[in-house]
């Protein structure tokens, strides 16, 4: 494990730099359904704006790396409009998430990659392009893994150049121990890992409103 920021060359810099897809997973803004952490403090609908909001940030982000191909992984249904809009203006291919916890379901974007692949969610506003292009350069540098840890004790990113299935199998999602969790499997595994800056996601009270202070283009 090689802790800590990146430094190396990133992907950008790179004469032919090895495409590194990127898969964002997604909750349709539905009221009930996104953000439910949230939901006693501004209400559902505010919620599902502020999902919606999240998603397209996200995809903008994916999109100005441009390390690889990006895939809007969907929860419940692709179908939903908030998906069909964005994949008829944005760049992006929209696919169905699978059957199974997260971790099945991230595996699977993973697998369906075919090759070096970063997998991020909606929840992270502190992520931009320079985080991907230093996730994708791991990558590309022989890293068999690369995260970007959460404050929380998660991780808001995970690349692999090849999938690794045992990383994803039985974690407790959600919890404060993901990312010890997940460290030790890659130490058991033999694997070569990178880890990034540590940021944040916006789960909480607190992380709302520090979300509406460090990125007032988000904000309700």
């Amino acid at each position: 494990m090689i802790p800590g920021g990146w430094h190396g060359t990133t992907a950008m810099s790179r004469a032919n730099p090895e495409p590194v897809a990127i898969a964002v997973m997604a909750k349709a803004p539905v009221p009930g359904l996104a953000k439910t952490r949230l939901i006693p403090t501004i209400g559902a609908h505010a919620a599902a704006v502020l999902q919606e909001r999240l998603t397209e940030h996200a995809l903008a982000v994916a999109i100005a790396a441009d390390t690889g191909p990006v895939t809007l992984w969907c929860t419940p249904r692709t179908t939903h409009a908030a998906f069909r809009e964005l994949g008829a203006r944005l760049p992006v291919t929209l696919r169905q998430q699978s059957e199974g916890d997260l971790g099945a379901r991230m595996l699977a974007a993973i697998v369906a990659g075919n090759g070096p692949v970063l997998v991020t969610g909606t929840d992270c506003p502190a992520l931009q392009p320079g985080h991907l292009h230093a996730a994708a350069a791991a990558l590309q540098d022989g890293a068999d893994v690369v995260l970007i840890p959460a404050e929380d004790g998660g991780y808001l990113l995970i690349g692999m150049r090849a999938p690794h299935a045992p990383l994803f199998d039985a974690i407790a999602w959600g919890g404060d121990t993901v990312l010890a969790e997940t460290r030790e499997r890659i130490a058991a595994l033999g694997l070569t890992a990178v880890e990034l800056d540590t940021l944040w996601d916006v789960d909480t009270d607190a992380d709302f409103a520090r979300m509406e202070s460090e990125h007032p283009g988000l904000a309700l």
